[in-house]
């Protein structure tokens, strides 16, 4: 696995088939949560607090590649029109 997540610049990227959309993503989390329960018995949860993470799996929901994943600038491989440019 070598795709990280990416950070509010950043995108993931199909570099197989240049898709910047559609990703099935594997992790696991551990947290700790605040569940207010109302005197019917149904909950909310109130807040997350997010201890740790890893990422397992990113594969592209188009291809299903999960060896062409690549973290790029979130203008990367975006045309002036807003649509995805096709890889080289």
């Amino acid at each position: 696995m070598s795709a990280a997540l990416p950070d509010d610049t950043q995108r993931w990227r199909c570099a197989g088939c240049g898709n910047l959309t559609r990703f099935d993503v594997t992790r696991t989390r551990l947290t700790t949560e605040y569940w207010h329960f109302d005197l019917g018995g149904s909950h909310r949860v109130e807040e997350v607090n997010l201890r740790s993470q890893t990422l397992e799996t990113v594969s592209c929901r188009w291809c299903g590649r999960d060896d062409a994943i690549e973290v790029v600038s979130r203008d990367a491989g975006v045309g002036g029109d807003g649509s995805a440019v096709p890889p080289p």
